[in-house]
């Protein structure tokens, strides 16, 4: 005989519970902002967080199409639900899911731009707009007949579109695993299948070996200039910190101008050293 299995998940088993709070007259709800605001009362912020909790989940029902944990956006909702209560103002006069629903929302919109990509998204104001309105406005174009070009998305969007098309790019591409499966039942991973990009082992040796050459004829030119002359090269430009011309006049005790007409005449002997070098390798 056959036992089906009776346990109840985590979801199912979440709202079994917090279905148990009742909802509050607007009367009982004043009273206990008031006990919360006035008094401190942690058992009265209790009582109307509780009492709210059916609420944050008909909120966060609205954000499913965005293919997260129910239960996740639930979470972040309750977070946004305890800021408001705690913010919350009884003698504005206005219902305590009023006040909540946008700090609801907020904390459940971050959540969902936090975890759509490893890539920071929704930083500006036409991301976080297109993010959660696009699909909303596509749908009331087409129920008014009319086609949703990106020109008309974009439009009532307040958006170039040239931006609707970058951002709807980034909000259709979610982020895809290396370590998933290359495809269906495979051993072989996406990562093991990309391409390798960089050089060969070819391709480096000839790197390193023409590396070798330059630095070789560098120093093959310097060894062309006289002490002088070496020293303010090496100063100017083999240094992490470049000596000024005024610094290297005052070390010789000749003018700053003196100092670049020698740089001038160094610089012109190490082409014309590099220049043969360059000959005997191409001749060669």
């Amino acid at each position: 005989m056959r036992i089906q299995d009776t346990q109840p998940s985590p979801l199912s088993g979440y709202l079994s519970q917090i279905d148990k709070y009742s909802l509050l007259t607007p009367e009982e709800e004043r009273a206990l902002a008031l006990k919360w605001r006035q008094e401190g009362d942690s058992a009265a912020a209790r009582k109307l967080v509780l009492s709210n909790l059916r609420f944050v989940v008909k909120i966060a029902l609205e954000y499913r199409p965005y293919g997260m944990r129910l239960l996740d956006l639930i979470q972040e909702g309750n977070l946004g639900l305890l800021v408001a209560v705690d913010r919350f103002e009884p003698d504005r006069n206005v219902r305590l899911t009023t006040y909540a629903v946008w700090w609801i929302r907020a904390y459940i919109q971050e959540y969902i731009r936090r975890s759509w990509s490893v890539v920071r998204f929704g930083t500006t104001r036409a991301e976080q707009r297109c993010f959660y309105q696009l699909r909303r406005e596509r749908q009331k174009l087409e129920r008014q007949g009319v086609k949703a070009e990106p020109s008309e998305l974009a439009r009532a969007l307040g958006i170039t579109p040239g931006e609707l098309e970058k951002i709807e790019a980034r909000i259709t591409r979610r982020d895809l695993s290396l370590d998933d499966p290359a495809y269906l039942d495979a051993d072989e991973t996406r990562g093991e299948r990309l391409a390798d990009d960089g050089a060969g082992p070819e391709a480096e040796v000839i790197a390193q070996e023409a590396g070798r050459r330059a630095r070789a004829g560098i120093w093959k030119a310097l060894a062309r200039l006289d002490d002088r002359e070496r020293t303010i090269i090496e100063r100017r430009y083999l240094r992490s910190r470049s000596a000024t011309l005024r610094e290297l006049g005052a070390a010789f005790g000749i003018s700053g101008e003196r100092v670049r007409q020698l740089e001038a005449r160094a610089k012109a002997k190490m082409r014309e050293e590099l220049e043969e070098l360059r000959e005997i390798a191409l001749a060669g």
